[in-house]
């Protein structure tokens, strides 16, 4: 049986609602100790007068957090913006204090949750490489010895002595996520940093993380990439509103997360504010018999219907899908660049989109999707996740590969899809785009 590496018990995060948190100096942390006992007793009577602590001027970021993790497992955090993801692998990095409750952590600790921190500009990549490692733990020479593996994993050889203000912003992040994906941690925090560079780059840092993973290292994952969560976790959890409201295998985590309840698709409508002016409340996927499901094998079609309520008239909207793979964006289809959208909608209704004979590989893919106003500029429903689906079965069963290329990633070069736009009104917009990487032209 595997020891337990992190043990959290009843942990709560309370902020003051615009108060900023300082940082402690020696003679603080002295204060603090000799205040102790005063502190508590303070506490007490808080607890007493206020019941939990609350007013109109705090926040809770977190409140009676507990789980364990045991030595090995992979472990992803999934949640909507604002949930508490961030703030609990903070207080696990001891970034910041909780207000109340434990931890235990056994080992040395990594954490990749804001890339690129500690990088200067005016020195060169090569002595930010030292003076980055030397911020997130490495001595000098652990740095030294895996010098060139981190040059070569960033690609940017051609550059080590030009200093980082010169950087592209992909330059930039490729170096720092080298370095960071080069510590060697018993227990590995990790904030949403594959989204980091191109495709390609993408792919590499999630290589990365299974190689991690497969070390027997502990790792703890937030995402917003479904597939990765997926992918690389054996467990997930769910935070809502600074609460575990779900601990489990990552299918049925992602479920809950995304409102899956079976035929009768994704249910969206507790994931927005009812004073939005427009919200979706439900996205169904249909193959090319017209049956919901979120099974499909390659080369099928795969139809996006998503229900939505207008709270009042809102003239020719966009509507956006994009379908994102584990390795980041794949492919979208936007009414803003097609140049065909509904001219109003108001109340109840729904809008579908048909990709037709996708040539996906077999994996598990994330859905995305928005609005934006007449202007293309001014979103009405911010970008949100709204379900996945899978893929299995081989490729070349389906006449889409060669016998020996079902290890190919068909993103490695454009392919024309033509995807259809079933308007509200009944009009049909057929469309046929290059699509790679989630740009059409």
């Amino acid at each position: 049986m595997s020891a337990r590496v992190i043990h959290v018990c009843n942990i709560g995060k309370r902020y003051q609602i615009g108060q900023r948190e300082r940082y402690q100096s020696l003679r603080d942390a002295i204060m603090k100790t000799v205040a102790a006992p005063l502190r508590w007793s303070k506490r007490l009577i808080e607890k007493a007068t206020l019941g939990d602590g609350s007013t109109a001027q705090t926040i809770w970021a977190l409140r009676d957090v507990n789980f364990d993790v045991k030595a090995g497992e992979v472990v992803g955090v999934v949640g909507r913006n604002g949930a508490g993801k961030s703030t609990l692998l903070k207080v696990l990095s001891r970034i910041t204090e909780p207000t109340e409750g434990r931890i235990e952590l056994h080992g040395r600790v990594g954490s990749l949750l804001e890339v690129g921190t500690g990088f200067h500009p005016e020195l060169t990549g090569r002595e930010n490489i030292y003076l980055n490692g030397a911020i997130l733990g490495m001595s000098k020479a652990e740095i030294t010895r895996k010098f060139d593996e981190i040059v070569a994993f960033a690609e940017v050889e051609r550059f080590l002595d030009t200093v980082v203000k010169h950087y592209s912003s992909g330059m930039y992040m490729r170096l720092a996520f080298g370095v960071a994906a080069h510590l060697d941690p018993d227990i590995l925090l990790v904030d949403e940093v594959l989204a980091v560079g191109d495709m390609s780059f993408q792919k590499k840092c999630l290589g990365k993380m299974e190689q991690v993973a497969k070390t027997g290292r502990t790792v703890l994952l937030v995402s917003h990439n479904m597939g990765a969560i997926r992918g690389l976790c054996q467990r997930a959890l769910m935070i809502e509103a600074g609460q575990l409201v779900a601990d489990g295998p990552p299918d049925e985590v992602i479920n809950k997360y995304l409102g899956a309840s079976g035929e009768a698709g994704f249910d969206l409508s507790n994931g927005q504010a009812s004073a939005d002016p427009l919200v979706f409340t439900k996205v169904l996927l249909r193959n090319r018999q017209g049956e919901t499901t979120t099974e499909f094998k390659p080369g099928d079609s795969l139809t996006v219907e998503i229900h939505f309520h207008a709270h009042e008239r809102i003239e020719q909207p966009h509507f956006w899908i994009g379908i994102l793979s584990q390795y980041g964006p794949l492919l979208s289809a936007s009414q803003l660049f097609d140049g065909h959208r509904p001219d109003h909608v108001e109340g109840s209704g729904r809008i579908r989109c048909t990709f037709h004979s996708l040539p996906l590989v077999p994996q598990t893919y994330t859905l995305r999707i928005g609005a934006r106003a007449a202007n293309g500029a001014t979103p009405i429903v911010p970008t949100q996740e709204a379900g996945f689906f899978s893929v299995s079965g081989r490729m070349r069963d389906f006449g889409l590969l060669s016998e020996n290329a079902d290890s190919l990633a068909w993103e490695s070069a454009p392919v024309l899809i033509p995807y259809t736009w079933h308007m509200p009104d009944g009009l049909e917009i057929k469309v046929h785009a290059f699509t790679r990487s989630g740009t059409t032209s």
